[in-house]
Formats: C-alpha cells, structure tokens, sequence
C-alpha cells in the first residue's frame, strides 16, 4: 500500500511522513532526499550545475539505496550533509532536469515494490504514484512555513534571519510550481490537510485513521 504525501517546503511532510509511517508500521521514502543527494554528489564533484549533460552525466552514475530506513549514496549513508543551504540553494539545478528527474521516479518505483510506504515529495501522487490509495496534500501559510524551517536551521547550528528565510521560502515556491516537469500540484483525489493550526499529533493521528479507514474499505492488511 502507498500513501503519499505532497506538499510546499516547510509544510512539515517530513516530519509527518516519518512519524505517520511509524504509527502505521510502514516504510517511507523522502524523495527530496534523493534530489538532495544527487545535487551534493554534483556539488562535490564540482561539476557545472547549469551544464545539464554534465549534471545528468553525474547523476546517473549515483547508486542510491535504501537500507534500514537510511538513504545511500554509492554505499555512504547520508545525514545533515544533504540539508546545508547550499544544497537548497542548488538543488532546482537537478529538479529541473527531465533526464534526472525520470530516473528517481523509477526509483521511486522501484524502492516501494510489493511493499507498505508513506512516500513524500512534490509529485507524488501527481506523478510517480498516480494510483496510491491514500493521497494527502501538505501546506500551510508561507510565514509558517519559513518560521518553521528558521526553527530547523537554528537546531542544526545553523545561525538565520527570518526575512531571508521567508525570502527563500517564498522563491523555492515560484520554482516548484512553474517548472515544467514535477511540477507541485494538489492530485485531484487528494485530500488538502492545512497545518497551521495542527500540532503534529493532531496531523498525525488524523492522517492515520483516513489511511485506516481506506484499507479496512478496500480490505487491505
């Protein structure tokens, strides 16, 4: 079973998408990750980010894996190395590559074979998973967005002004909903959950008894 889960940055599907996967006793897959990763790899090999062959040509020597919950690259576990802003700043580089882009999806698809995941990202239930089950669609105000993504910055050590953050906020939104492939859309059967008002247990726990209800409908373990 596949429950997807897409939305604006900073809406909190990450978080939600691990917490939700652990009270359902699912997997889950953090596709940005996987964009994370790739533009790190490009960025340590320094290659020229706006040369797409080159990029492409990086990218697609990568080996991602999942192991125990853990993304690899080329058998590294990654961690808080993928979530620099550097890494924002240049990670539209590789989300804007078609070429890149459709070899995650499969991916994507390949990692849930026959297996129970909460997937996360901006396509999801759009794109790569268009007959998921349980589709959830992330967002809340763009100030709450930014002040939440000032608060995990601040805890990685990572010193923050609020203006910029929402500056960027603002900017990483123009780009996931004018490129022209991925591109961050509601899927129409999506249920739209604002979270602005939600603390995480309350999001949680909601999106856990929608996910229940629909399998215990279709008769699914």
């Amino acid at each position: 079973m596949i429950v997807t889960i897409d939305g604006p940055a900073g809406a909190g599907k990450s978080t939600i998408a691990i917490l939700l996967a652990k009270r359902l006793g699912f997997h889950v897959l953090d596709t940005g990750a996987m964009y994370r990763a790739l533009t790190y790899h490009a960025q340590q090999a320094e290659v020229n980010l706006s040369d797409a062959n080159a990029l492409v040509d990086c990218g697609l020597e990568c080996k991602l894996q999942i192991k125990n919950g853990a993304l690899h690259l080329n058998g590294k576990v990654l961690g808080q190395e993928i979530r620099t802003p550097k890494v924002s700043n240049d990670i539209h580089y590789v989300a804007d590559n078609v070429q890149i882009r459709q070899f995650l999806v499969f991916l994507q698809r390949q990692f849930v074979d026959s297996e129970n995941f909460v997937s996360e990202g901006r396509d999801q239930g759009t794109i790569v998973f268009p007959n998921a089950i349980c589709k959830f669609f992330l967002t809340a105000s763009v100030e709450n967005r930014a002040r939440r993504r000032q608060v995990q910055m601040e805890s990685q050590g990572q010193p923050t002004v609020y203006d910029e953050v929402l500056a960027d906020q603002l900017e990483r939104d123009r780009r996931d909903q004018c490129r022209s492939v991925g591109r961050l859309l509601k899927a129409l059967d999506a249920m739209a959950i604002e979270t602005d008002d939600m603390t995480l247990e309350v999001v949680v726990e909601h999106l856990s008894q929608i996910v229940l209800t629909r399998s215990k409908q279709l008769n699914i373990s």
